[in-house]
């Protein structure tokens, strides 16, 4: 069944900047997670999308994994010893081994692929639509799916996404905003807005894309965003507007 939610404000964030890292610039960020110390990166675009273990403090890719120049890459998740990677319109996910980044097994969707994170349960993936699937992480098949709406509307454009102490936080696409997600409802209760992030890091040269990508340290509660292209990565808090 797919829940329908009632309207609410959410409530609006700003944001303080903690810590600003190196980014490799040409990494298009699909999918972004802190695991045990390190970040693992889902890349995208055709003939460049990969899978990566990256050290936070230095940017230094440890470890990379390239998709066939067919697949263009979207977001993971860690579950256990297993990584999973969406791919964009091909409706082909893969699973690796964690540590050899070896392909373990490959699974099909109807869907898009964009977002991918995990409760502790269950794969949570967004389309690009206001709708997000709940997946089964051992048999791949969807168990429930649920509509975000923002003050009483779907919302859609719904990309890249981390579960955060109980909600679902989403990037949403060609936008500076965050939205937190409850996931028992759909209802949007809390939108972060990043509006200039990127200006307070060192100027750079080159181009760059939009805000994509949100890790969560869950042991030292310390959260990080990115985007496409961004040759930083920053460690930030939410501050309540107002």
């Amino acid at each position: 069944m797919e829940a329908v939610a009632p309207s609410q404000t959410p409530l609006i964030y700003d944001y303080h900047v903690k810590n600003i890292f190196p980014h490799d610039p040409l990494a298009f960020t699909q999918g972004l997670v802190y695991w045990n110390g390190v970040l693992y990166e889902g890349t995208g675009l055709y003939g460049r999308s990969s899978l990566r273990k990256v050290e936070v403090e230095t940017g230094a890719v440890l470890q990379q994994h390239d998709l066939d120049a067919e697949f263009f890459g979207e977001g993971i998740a860690v579950v256990g010893d297993r990584i999973f990677q969406l791919t964009w319109q091909n409706g082909v996910g893969f699973i690796y081994d964690r540590d050899s980044f070896e392909e373990l097994q490959r699974f099909s969707y109807t869907t898009e692929g964009w977002g991918l994170t995990y409760d502790g349960e269950h794969l949570i993936m967004s389309d690009g639509t206001p709708t997000i699937y709940y997946l089964n992480p051992d048999t791949l098949q969807e168990v429930r799916r649920l509509r975000v709406t923002l003050e009483g509307q779907p919302l859609p454009r719904l990309n890249e996404l981390e579960y955060v102490e109980g909600k679902i936080l989403a990037n949403v696409w060609q936008t500076d905003y965050i939205v937190q997600i409850d996931p028992e409802t759909g209802v949007v209760d809390g939108v972060y807005d990043f509006t200039g992030l990127l200006q307070q890091a060192p100027p750079f040269q080159g181009s760059y894309d939009v805000l994509n990508g949100i890790a969560y340290d869950a042991e030292n509660k310390r959260l990080f965003v990115t985007g496409k292209l961004w040759p930083y990565l920053f460690e930030v808090d939410g501050v309540p507007r107002g």
